[in-house]
């Protein structure tokens, strides 16, 4: 114990494993073993920095010798044994109630930042979900303590481990056995005694030797089950285990249970919000009409001489009837319809000085409160003051003139509530109208299918009935319920939901189709090879939603500012009316200046503080970012673009100033490489003799110039001719003999092949080679000869991965934008420079020969040394377009990592952005998008900004002493609550308002 301890290990419990029985070794004798530590209490860092001085592997990790580690694992070395779970990384989705502005995200991330085993927290207020990164999986319950004692209300929407390395098959070539395993949750319906769940699970015995496992058994109680499967259609499918148990009891019936997705748990929460905000919404506005008659109508328009004004000036007790009238009003309005805004902010401070509140003291008078607690605190001033008005008119008990009536602030809560209920239910409804680009591409997703079966009869089922290997036949106008293989017929594929492509996409037999997409062609029959909810869509799904509660370093700044917000604004409000009441108290201000006769000037300055608390909500700015983040996610996905980096990675493909580009597979189409040049020689063999020879002689090789040659021949029809006789030449080509007559030779090669048999080659064909070789183009020459002729040049080709046709386009049009362009790749120099001359990418700016490992290197040395577009960043912010795949290093280390690829790619893809459409030109609509998205971002929130620091002065009573149409200049309580709303629901408006597409409001693609 003593040298663990010296190595910098604190030990927990210690355990013998005698030959009789492990038994542990009591605490007190640990305690004894090492006092001598225990008395110098060492912190974690001493104990840290011991342990890296005697583990090898920490070096190795901190200075970057993976070496050193394994010299580590000899006989002799220790066995470090982590915690159980503590390696693993956990991704953790929470659903959470109760959060209403930004200052609510900004609470919950700054407690989550502050526990050691959270790795990030991305918190969304649009969906009311959460996105929180764990180390280990015992800390989920932990983790959903936190938010709850924070005075929220959490449920845990799913609990992932991540995987450190995914392989993903392909699915045209899975097995029976290759199939993924399907766990499914299933409510038994139909049980009515204890005896019914081993009924259930005997049933299921002759699919359990099939390979089915009952991962949690059926009770009584709770007559839920998880299975889970291979399937093997159609032996072992879902609808298999549903017949088994119908078969066994008719009573007997199985569904799926779906647990509900975060946009059906974000629309049950806002739509019980949007309900709990109407109820007291209607309570406000039918007290609201009363009030207004006896508050305004009565008291300031009609005339003094009218019976029920008369009636309502008489005083009761000292206080008139109107007084007790507006009081008694207004009593359940404060209490029954403000009550939102009072249980929040008091759920708030209780929190903020529970005994387990992890903030520190200090800071607890810095940094509190929210929206809710600004509104609270108005209403809460407005009616307790108005309180104490009323309680000293009637402990007088005055008998003065009843024109000399008090003022209260009475009517204020009434209308500030009812104003402020309203703009509160208008944002909710516009936060779910912002974040419905999820739920759109929801809808996409077929609820039925067509199932064949094995006897080719066709059957209706639900889609979640399918499993993979299933055939479902795909009719015109039809979309398929899952991913699948065409097994028979010809299609016209509509992709355009998916990819943003409108052009149709041919599809036959092998081909792979994707749900979402829609059949314009004849009927199909498809092979599953993805079930619901693994399906390309469902994966666009997941990635749009994991982008959108990613958020942007803007949407951090402000919540640290509206964090700070509400003690300044508590503060000016203190300072405003402690103002007022100097000036007044004093004989500063003229007694004309306070328009309510009785209580002093205490009680009218009071009416300044209450219009600040209202009008300084940060509902606006804390809507600024998120809301145009979302409806960008949104666009992004209706373009073919996966937002998965979501608003920080939108930041910076804002801010881009260089764009490096892979070559292979991204710059060009990749892929196998083809014939892009095929001259041949009039006056020699026919074209149609030619290239059944060459198919002929070439179909075995394995070499990519003789596939390439073989794939021309096939694409121009070609049949196969008979070999008599064939040779290859290692290094050079091949000759060989075809049966036709007479009997013909050919020579397929490269030059210095046909050299050695003396093939003549002209002027003009040596250009032609030429032209083709500074092209980076690998050159085939054929040359034939007959019993009564010589070999004879009869064709030459070029070959090469040719590039994708809008490349070019795309380089000019992001030199048009100030972006700068790279070329970064492990092809030869030649190659590359004749790439980039094509392209117009400057000689200089072109990177050849590397490995993919010396890729991260190379954009950190292009990062440093351009200069940044951004007065306030030192350095270049760069991307990097790649597959995905082979380039992860340097993906990994640009700022913006782009993979573009087919939807396949979509599941292993490290990007910030996945181009679904295999088109360069939406990475101009991405630039664009980005940019469109954070002008609107800084246009709201310098607008938000602007209107609270415009407001503010102007409630606090700037312009009290102006004078227009005989009244002062003042911003009421109530106008101020109106205001208010007004912010919010401009910045909304805003923000949606990028699904226009008019010019300079909206974003057009």
């Amino acid at each position: 114990m003593q040298v663990l301890a010296e190595q910098g290990y604190e030990i927990d419990s210690i355990t013998t494993n005698s030959e009789r029985s492990p038994r542990p070794i009591s605490r007190v004798c640990a305690a004894s073993t090492s006092s001598k530590q225990a008395k110098q209490h060492p912190t974690s860092d001493y104990h840290l920095a011991r342990h890296r001085q005697n583990c090898m592997q920490c070096q190795a990790e901190v200075y970057g010798l993976e070496k050193i580690a394994s010299h580590a694992t000899g006989p002799d070395s220790f066995i470090a044994i982590d915690t159980p779970g503590s390696a693993v990384m956990i991704k953790v989705t929470f659903s959470i109630d109760g959060m209403t502005c930004a200052s609510c995200v900004g609470t919950i991330t700054s407690a989550l930042d502050q526990v050691a085993w959270v790795q990030t927290a991305d918190i969304n207020l649009l969906t009311g979900s959460a996105s929180i990164l764990i180390h280990g999986d015992h800390h989920v319950e932990e983790l959903k303590e936190i938010i709850e004692d924070l005075g929220y209300d959490a449920a845990i929407q799913n609990v992932q481990q991540l995987p450190q390395e995914e392989v993903v098959p392909d699915p045209k070539h899975l097995t029976d056995t290759q199939h993924p395993r399907r766990a499914l949750d299933l409510m038994v319906t139909g049980m009515y005694c204890h005896h019914c769940p081993s009924k259930v699970e005997s049933s299921l015995g002759p699919l359990l030797q099939l390979g089915l496992v009952i991962e949690k058994r059926p009770t009584f109680d709770n007559p839920t089950m998880t299975v889970s499967y291979i399937p093997r259609p159609p032996d072992l499918t879902v609808r298999a285990i549903i017949g088994c148990v119908a078969a066994v009891d008719q009573a007997l019936g199985i569904e799926i249970i779906h647990p509900p997705t975060i946009e059906e748990r974000a629309r049950l929460m806002h739509a019980r919000e949007q309900q709990r905000l109407l109820l007291r919404l209607v309570l406000a506005g039918i007290i609201a009409i009363p009030t207004l008659v006896i508050g305004i109508v009565y008291m300031n328009l009609v005339a003094e001489t009218d019976s029920v004004r008369m009636y309502l000036m008489r005083k009761l007790h000292g206080v008139s009837h109107a007084e007790w009238a507006l009081f008694i009003l207004a009593t359940p309005v404060y209490l029954f319809a403000a009550d939102v805004f009072h249980r929040r902010a008091i759920k708030e401070l209780r929190n903020l000085w529970h005994p387990r509140s992890r903030i520190p003291v200090w800071r607890r008078f810095l940094r509190f409160g929210s929206m809710s607690t600004l509104l609270s605190l108005g209403t809460t001033i407005a009616y307790s003051s108005s309180i104490a008005e009323l309680s000293i008119a009637a402990g007088l008990n005055s008998a003065e003139p009843m024109d000399n009536i008090s003022y209260s602030y009475f009517d204020s809560v009434v209308f500030l509530t009812f104003f402020l209920l309203m703009g509160r239910l208008i944002e909710a409804y516009s936060k779910t109208k912002a974040g419905d680009a999820v739920a759109a591409l929801g809808k996409l997703r077929p609820t039925d299918a067509l199932l064949v079966t094995s006897g080719l009869e066709e059957q209706k089922v639900g889609i979640d009935l399918l499993d993979v290997g299933d055939h479902v036949r795909v009719p015109n106008g039809g979309s398929p319920p899952c991913d699948g293989m065409i097994m028979s017929g010809n299609a016209i594929m509509d992709e355009s939901s998916l990819t943003g492509e409108s052009r149709p996409v041919l599809k036959s037999v092998g081909d792979e189709v994707f749900a979402g997409t829609i059949n314009n062609g004849t009927p199909l029959v498809i092979r599953i090879t993805g079930s619901a909810g693994n399906s390309m869509l469902d994966q666009i799904i997941t990635a749009v939603r994991d982008g959108q509660t990613k958020r942007a370093p803007v949407e951090r700044v402000v919540d640290t500012w509206t964090g700070y917000f509400v003690p300044a604004v508590t503060l000016i409000a203190i300072m405003t009316w402690v103002v007022w009441l100097s000036l007044g108290s004093s004989g500063t201000l003229p007694d004309s200046y306070r328009d309510n006769p009785t209580g002093g000037w205490a009680f009218w300055s009071l009416q300044f503080a209450i219009a600040v608390f209202v009008i300084a909500c940060p509902c606006g700015i804390g809507l600024a970012a998120p809301t145009a983040l979302f409806v960008g996610g949104g666009l992004a996905a209706k373009h073919g673009i996966l937002a998965k980096g979501g608003g920080e990675a939108f930041q910076e493909a804002s801010q881009l100033d260089c764009v490096v580009f892979d070559k292979t597979g991204t710059l060009t189409i990749g892929g196998e490489p083809r014939v892009t040049d095929f001259m041949h020689k009039a006056g020699t063999v026919s074209e149609s003799l030619l290239l059944s020879a060459i198919l002929a002689l070439e179909a075995t090789s394995t070499h990519p110039i003789a596939k390439a040659l073989v794939t021309l021949c096939k694409e121009r029809f070609a049949t196969t001719a008979d070999v008599l006789a064939v040779d290859e030449l290692p290094g050079k080509g091949l000759l060989g003999t075809i049966a036709s007559s007479p009997p013909l030779e050919v020579l397929i090669g490269n030059e210095a092949l046909l050299s050695s048999y003396g093939v003549p080659l002209s002027t003009a064909h040596y250009q032609t080679l030429t032209l083709w070789s500074s092209q980076a183009k690998s050159i085939a020459l054929i040359a034939t000869r007959s019993p009564t002729h010589p070999f004879t040049l009869t064709a030459m080709a070029s070959i090469s991965d040719p590039l994708r046709p809008e490349a070019a386009s795309v380089i000019t049009s992001l030199h048009s934008l100030n972006i700068t362009t790279y070329l970064l790749t492990g092809d030869n120099l030649l190659t590359a420079r004749a790439i980039g001359a094509s392209l117009s990418i400057p000689e200089s700016n072109i990177i050849a020969s590397v490995l993919p490992h010396q890729k991260a290197a190379h954009i950190a040395r292009i990062r440093a040394q351009l200069p940044s577009r951004r007065a306030d960043r030192s350095r270049a912010t760069v991307a990097m377009v790649g597959d995905g795949i082979n380039d992860a290093p340097s993906l990994a280390a640009a700022d913006v990592a782009i993979a573009i690829g087919s939807g396949s790619d979509v599941a292993i893809s490290a990007a910030h952005f996945v181009l679904v459409r295999s088109h360069l030109g939406t990475l101009l609509t991405l630039i664009r998008l980005s940019r469109s998205v954070f002008r609107r971002v800084k246009w709201n929130f310098a607008w938000a900004v602007a209107y609270n620091l415009l407001a503010m002065p102007v409630a606090a009573g700037v312009l009290y002493p102006v004078v227009v149409g005989g009244r002062h200049v003042r911003l009421d309580p109530v106008w101020a609550a109106v205001a208010m709303a007004g912010s919010s629901l401009s910045v909304v408006g805003s923000s949606l308002a990028l699904r226009l597409k008019v010019p300079g409001i909206g974003f057009r693609g």
